[in-house]
């Protein structure tokens, strides 16, 4: 099986978030700013992007079928956190297709060294994030990116589902962002994506049938005398059950 290069971020948040001090008016994308963050290659611009989506739209509705159902959850503007189950590794693009809006991942620094997957990875927008290690300056940068009115793809389960399209144990961190943030969730299943790219198959199939199913946005609040780790294992569950409800 090939390594998952898009991973969770589960108690890197919650340990980071609570020790680091973002200056609001820095940029996402400075380079060596107050903060301290090492260097990340910028995304393609927006208009671009622009051009790009309803290309690689066309292209997956060729070879897999592709439908976007109820995109118009998307939040268009302000912080956003976007929480989806992760079935193959053309999940991202799936997920990002009807998103006219820059957004962020995480993903596998060892990735990045990959021939032609590592440069598309840095052209739309991921960024590194060691497996082994505790470098703080990914979840920083995502944590501003959110608070400056960005959007962050997170896949909770942290690797790809089962062959049978179910998914694995969803991990806290997409809401512990929240929690940090104050920004809604959006949950989005997708359905199909492990018929077309099975976990045990070196390379996708053509054929078959995707479906992206975006949810109605969800607020994490934490109640009255519950502690955030109490408010994490709970909230998650929620998102669990919302996302594998239209699986």
């Amino acid at each position: 099986m090939a390594p998952e290069y898009l991973i969770h971020l589960d108690d890197l948040v919650i340990v980071f978030a609570h020790r680091i001090s973002l200056n609001h008016t820095s940029t996402i994308e400075q380079t060596n700013g107050r903060n301290g963050l090492r260097p990340y290659p910028r995304m393609l611009p927006e208009w671009v992007l622009d051009i790009c989506r309803p290309i690689v739209q066309v292209i997956c509705r060729l070879l897999w079928r592709t439908r976007w159902i109820d995109s118009h959850n998307i939040r268009r503007n302000g912080g956003l956190i976007i929480a989806s189950n992760h079935q193959t590794y053309l999940d991202p693009f799936w997920v990002s297709c009807p998103i006219k809006r820059p957004v962020r991942y995480l993903a596998w620094d060892a990735a990045f060294n990959w021939p032609l997957v590592g440069s598309l990875m840095r052209l739309f927008g991921a960024w590194p994030l060691q497996l082994e290690g505790s470098d703080p300056a990914p979840i920083r940068r995502s944590l501003q990116w959110i608070r400056e009115g960005g959007a962050v793809v997170i896949f909770p389960d942290g690797g790809r589902g089962e062959p049978d399209g179910s998914t694995r144990r969803f991990k806290p961190g997409a809401v512990r962002m929240a929690l940090e943030t104050g920004v809604p969730i959006l949950p989005v299943t997708i359905r199909g994506g492990n018929r077309v790219w099975p976990c045990t198959y070196r390379f996708p199939r053509l054929g078959g049938r995707v479906e992206v199913i975006y949810h109605p946005l969800i607020n994490i609040e934490q109640r009255e005398g519950e502690d955030v780790r109490e408010c994490a294992r709970r909230e998650t569950e929620r998102l669990s059950q919302i996302i594998k409800s239209a699986l």
